[in-house]
Formats: structure tokens, sequence, C-alpha cells
């Protein structure tokens, strides 16, 4: 049995939700997201709090109870606050500037590499080192975050390369090092 389906999810003020079958509809400040549930699931809304339960009694129903919970639970916190990734770039002559909307960094190589965001999504770049993702919808914020990231993922040796806020890179002895 799922700890987390168990929770119920606090509608907060500013947010509206909607159920339609088994479509659940979040609409806040920040835009609207939704989620279709499986239908081994029941969603309702009681008392400004959105409850699921699960309708069989499987290990597959026992796991989408849960990853449904908090598919609901993220799109209400997306619409309310947004989710927020933060990358640093690090490497001599490495740097990312915003030309509109598009990013646009200089990472090495021979050419400039450009990001458009998709819709819903913002990057901005603080300090020509610093880049940050936000948006509604935590996969794409992280998805967009990861295909930056992938543009010069960073190196062993030196630690060069594009990484998440706070990564710990494992760094290699080189050649000198060996013994």
């Amino acid at each position: 049995m799922s700890r987390i389906g168990k929770k119920p999810i606090e509608i907060p003020q500013g947010v509206e939700v909607k159920i339609e079958g088994q479509t659940v509809t979040a609409k806040g400040p920040l835009g609207e997201e939704t989620v279709v549930v499986r239908p081994e699931i029941a969603v309702k809304i009681e008392d400004n709090h959105i409850i699921l339960s699960k309708a069989g009694e499987s290990r597959e129903t026992d796991a989408l109870y849960g990853l449904f919970r908090t598919l609901v639970a993220n799109a209400v916190h997306g619409v309310k606050e947004g989710f927020e990734k933060k990358l640093e770039i690090q490497g001599v002559g490495y740097r990312a500037q915003m030309q509109g909307t598009t990013l646009n960094m200089q990472l090495g190589y021979s050419h400039p590499v450009d990001i458009v965001p998709p819709k819903g999504i913002t990057i901005s770049v603080e300090a020509n080192t610093k880049i940050s993702v936000k948006g509604s919808n935590k996969q794409t914020v992280g998805d967009v975050a990861a295909e930056i990231r992938g543009k010069r993922p960073p190196e062993v040796y030196k630690g060069k390369g594009i990484r998440y806020e706070g990564e710990y890179i494992r760094r290699k002895a080189g050649k000198a090092g060996k013994k």
C-alpha cells in the first residue's frame, strides 16, 4: 500500500481544480496543467482537498496510486509556485547570454550553441555563468535543464562543463597521478 497515495493534496488559495472523468485540471496564476489519471485510480475533491483512492488491489495499482498522487500534487504546486532548476557553467571562455528568448552559449565549440525554450518555460542568465530554467510543469523544466546540460556535460579531469547547481563531480587523477 502506498503511503504517498494516501496523503490528501491541499488545494492552495488562488488555484482552481476541475475533475472531469479521469482528467484533473489545475488552473492558477502561473498557467494551467492537466493530468490524465489511469482508470485504476479514482479522484475526488472533498473540503478543499484532492483525494485519490484505488479501485483494485494489485502491485501495479499500488505503484500507480503513489505515482498519480505525486503527478497531481506537482500540477497543483506548479500552477501556484512553479518549478526551477539552476545550472552553472565552468570553464575558461564558457559563457551564456540571452538573445530575446533564445539561450546562446559559447561552450568551446567552433560554433555557438542556441536553445529555444518550449512554450511555458522561461530561461534567464545571471553573471554569464548561471542559468535558471523556470516553468509550471516539473517534467518539462527538468527536460530543458537536462538538454542544456547535455550540450557540454562536466568532464572528470578538469571539471569543465555545465552542471546542476550543487552537483558534485568526482575528479580523476590524470596520467601524472597514476603510479
